[in-house]
Formats: C-alpha cells, structure tokens, sequence
C-alpha cells in the first residue's frame, strides 16, 4: 500500500531569531499551518469516476457515496442509515456495515458490501463487529435488492470468481495451521486485567505478514457451555448432524453468542400461546422482558423451558462460528516464522453464570504450548508504517492497543529507520498494567522511542487517560504534525477513539489558530491523505 509521504516543511522563521530550537520549530509549524498545511483538493474525484473519465465516460452517479458521511465506526447504526437513505442500495448497505474495516469478514466495508450487491458473496452474516442490528439491515436490504428493477442500460454485475488457488494462509477462506510455541501472563499481581502474550510459530505453513496486519484465529466455545446446552435441550450429545455429532459441531461449528433471530423464529414454530409471541417479538429485534442484550444460546433456550426443538432444526438456526482477528504484536523482521498476539481475557457474569470470550479464554485456559490452530493473516487494508523510514509516527494504543506498535517499533528498529517515534500508552495501575514494561523503557532509553507519554486511569483519584496526555502535549504534537508525522490509534472505537480524535482536533485548534470547524476538517484532511489511521474495533 503506497503511502504519501510529506515533505519537511520550509523554515520560516530566521536562525537569527531569539528563539530556542525547540520554539522556532513550533512557530515554523504554527506560520506554516497558517499558509498551507490543510489545504486539499476538494474537487477531485473518487477512483471510480475517474476510471469511467479515463475510458470515456461520464461518472456514473450509483458509484458516487457522496463522500461515504457514515462511514464512521462511532456513529450508531440508525444514523448511518439516515446519512444514506438518499443513496442507492450499493451505498446503504455499506452503511449498515460496523464501519470498521477490520477485515474481519475478508473485506473492508465498502468492498463486502460490493459483493454482496454484485451476488459475488452470498453470505450476510459475516460482520461479526456489526452484531444482531447490523445482520438485520443487511437481511432487509438483501431482500430489497432481490425486488429491485435492474437499470436497463446497465449490464448485470458478474460475481467476482473466488479464487481457489490462494496459498494458504491468505484468507479465512484459505486458512493454514500455526503451532503455540508459548504464552505469557503481561499482568502483574493486583491487576484486574488478565493479558496474555500468546506467540505462535509459523514454519512450514505458508503464512507470511507484515507489520499492520492482523491474526485470524478459528475458535473453539469452551466444552462446557456445549454440554450445558446439550441438556438443556434434552437431546443426546452424539445426535449425528451430517457426519459429525451435536457435541462436535456445538464446540467448532456454530456461534452460542448472540442467540440468532432464526433461534426464537425457530421457538415460535414450536411453542404456542403467550411465549409463541414474545418468541416472535424477539425473531424481529424486539425486547419483550428488557434482557434481548443478555440471551446467549443457552439463555435463550432457558428463557424457554421445556421446550425441545429438533437437533437438527436447532443447528440450522443458529450462526457459523466466525473466525477471530487479533492485531500483530510482532515484526517478521525480529524473529522470522513466529508472529505474536497481545490478548485480553474476556470473561463477565449475568446473573449467575459466568460468560465467556471465545477465542480469548481459548487461548488463556483451554490449549497448551504446541496446539495447532487453524490461523490466516488478513492484511492490513489501511494501517501501515510510511514508505518513507523518516517520517516521523505518533502511536496512540491503551491497553492491548499497544500490540501494532510494539510490532511498529519493532520493524524500524531493525530497518534503523531514522524517523522519531512516539508512543501514547494507557492502562488502569502503572505497577501492574505496564505492558511490555521492560523492552518500551529499554526503546526509550535507547532513543529509538522518542517520546513515551504514560497514562493510568486508576492510580489515583484523578483518572487520566491517553487523550488527557495529548492535551498536555499538544503544542509538541502539534509541531510533530506539521513536519509531516502520521497518527496510529488502535482500540476501541466506540469511546477510545473518538475521544482521541477529538483531543486531536481541539489541538489542531488550539496551536494551529483554527476553529474547531476548521480544524476538524483538517483531521479529515490527515485521515484522506493517509496520515491518519486507525486499527479499531
């Protein structure tokens, strides 16, 4: 992925001036970004329209999304559908994506949901980030699309042929196998977290990546919560499914969180009365009891009780279990044939049972050193280092949000790249949550680690948090910027990173003599040309 690279900017005030050198290159920053920092061609048009222009043709206005407005992770999904409802059924059901271009689905946003419209992908379930709303809108728009007229001057969209000889490892429809060489506890005693750094080895299975790229793990639901559902449903635990057993397919095979709207149409089919209804008030995203949020499959089937579907039935209506992916925490360049993941425990109770994340606590408790894991690498679609190794980077992840940086600072290192590097990491207790501690003191002693801005959100009475230590250094990050540094965030996208981009902002205003209108058109202006980006979910 090619990476515009910003030239030094000019030194606009004398040597001579009565200024130290870290003042003059502020105000050489602030006069420039007066001049001409931000300034951006507004009139240009997407790739699409310039590929009709260069054949010949005029634009055609069902490939113009308007600036795609609701492509933003942080906006519900009901706005976004508000920003698109002037659109064509191609930009609507972008739209109804999460809106996070993590790849997950084997896409960004706006190309699954291309193929979705160009019949090139038939399954509409695989924004797993999106959940029950996103597969809601995209069932509804599918079946829009099916009764929608053709335009008669256009052609029918060929599916896009799915190629079948991929190497494997280069797609969750290619996977490969990688062998757990090890993992390690990050956490200290007295932590409320529970972080693993999990480090696989990857010789002989064709994977190969590159710093920004993610992991995809196929996952396994803890045993545990299948056999509770096995006698929940009352069912013996080798009813055969296919050529495979109930047991089986309820531990690799299907999703046991959220329960599907298919579920509970399922239960209406089979049940009468009172519970008939509220089963179908649930199959159409309603909340009948105010507890839609908490039913997992086993939930489900005990807000239900007696009740004793088909083995069968019951597989058919529930979702594939879909892949996992985690940011690499590791440079190739370090140490070829492994890659490193940087991993959060999930685990949280409802009412009396304790709940489970998936992928996480498999790696945390449920395999051992030399599992082999069915694994891909899902490239990064925008989240790469700059082309040019001077540039400098500005890396802002909290928690295990430090996991591309750490692979980021690894990768320069070994290049020697000259560029600065500055690191914002935050977490709850400095004495128990310092990810990393060890080799990000040695980075910065070194120097390889320009900058490191430490935040703890539960060390005192005072929570501070990354976008607080910006603030504090915003004239710095400010003058950073205008000598052409790019901005990593990796996250949360619902709070994290919209907290981080409007410190941004507000600093953009404060030291670049802006209005906050101004200014958050000119992070919009770093986001298009590339000097922005974000590894969210």
């Amino acid at each position: 992925m090619s990476q515009n690279v910003t030239p030094p900017i000019p030194s606009l005030v004398p040597e001579t001036a009565p200024f130290t050198a870290e003042q003059r290159s502020w105000l050489n920053g602030f006069f420039a970004g007066l001049i001409s920092l931000d300034s951006a061609d507004v009139t240009a048009l997407s790739g699409d329209q310039n590929a009709a222009l260069m054949a010949g043709g005029a634009p055609n206005p069902e490939d113009d999304d308007g600036g795609a407005p609701w492509h933003d992770q942080t906006l519900p999904i009901a706005e976004r559908m508000k920003l698109a409802a002037d659109k064509p059924l191609r930009w609507k059901m972008m739209a109804a994506m999460a809106q996070q271009d993590c790849g997950q689905c084997g896409y960004d946003c706006k190309n699954y949901s291309g193929a979705i419209v160009s019949g090139a992908e038939e399954r509409l379930n695989l924004c797993v980030p999106g959940g029950k709303e996103t597969a809601r809108m995209v069932k509804a728009l599918a079946e829009e699309l099916k009764s929608a007229p053709k335009p008669a001057a256009a052609p029918a969209a060929a599916p896009t042929a799915v190629a079948t000889t991929a190497a494997p490892g280069t797609s969750r429809d290619n996977p490969s196998f990688a062998k757990v060489l090890s993992r390690t506890l990050l956490n200290k005693p007295g932590s409320q977290k529970e972080t693993w750094h999990v480090e696989f080895d990857l010789s002989g299975s064709g994977i190969d990546y590159t710093v920004g790229d993610a992991f995809g793990l196929f996952p396994q639901n803890d045993p545990g919560l299948a056999d509770a559902i096995i006698k929940a449903l009352d069912a013996p635990a080798d009813f055969p499914i296919g050529e495979r057993t109930l047991r089986e397919v309820l531990i690799d095979g299907v999703s046991l969180s959220p329960a599907p709207d298919m579920l509970f149409q399922l239960f209406s089919y089979i049940t009468g009365g009172e519970r008939r209804q509220k089963a179908r008030l649930l199959s159409n995203g309603d909340d009948p009891d105010g507890d839609a949020e908490t039913l997992d499959v086993l939930a489900a089937i005990e807000k239900f009780p007696g009740i004793r579907p088909d083995p069968e039935a019951f597989i058919e209506a529930l979702d594939p279990l879909q892949p996992r992916l985690y940011s690499i925490s590791s440079s190739p360049k370090t140490v070829p044939g492994r890659v490193t993941l940087t991993v959060d425990t999930v685990r949280y109770k409802i009412k009396d049972r304790q709940r489970l994340g998936v992928c996480s606590t498999m790696l945390a408790e449920r395999i051992e050193p030399g599992a082999v894991l069915k694994a891909y690498v899902q490239k990064a679609h925008a989240f790469a280092l700059p082309a040019d190794p001077n540039v400098p980077v500005i890396m802002i992840g909290p928690g295990t949000g430090v996991a591309p940086f750490r692979a980021f600072l690894q990768d320069r290192l070994a290049d020697k790249a000259p560029g600065r590097n500055w690191l914002f990491f935050g977490h709850q207790k400095s004495d128990c949550d310092f990810l990393y501690e060890d080799e990000l003191k040695a980075m910065r002693s070194s120097g390889h680690l320009t900058r490191l801005m430490l935040a703890w959100s539960r060390d005192g009475d005072e929570k501070i948090y990354v976008q607080d230590r910006m603030r504090d250094s915003g004239r710095d990050l400010w003058a950073w910027l205008t000598e052409g540094a790019h901005i990593y965030v990796c996250g949360d996208a619902k709070r994290m990173a919209k907290d981080v981009e409007l410190a941004l902002v507000e600093i953009v205003a404060a030291h670049g003599a802006r209005s906050l209108e101004e200014a958050s058109a000119f992070v919009t202006d770093l986001k298009k040309k590339g000097r922005y980006q974000q590894d969210v979910y």
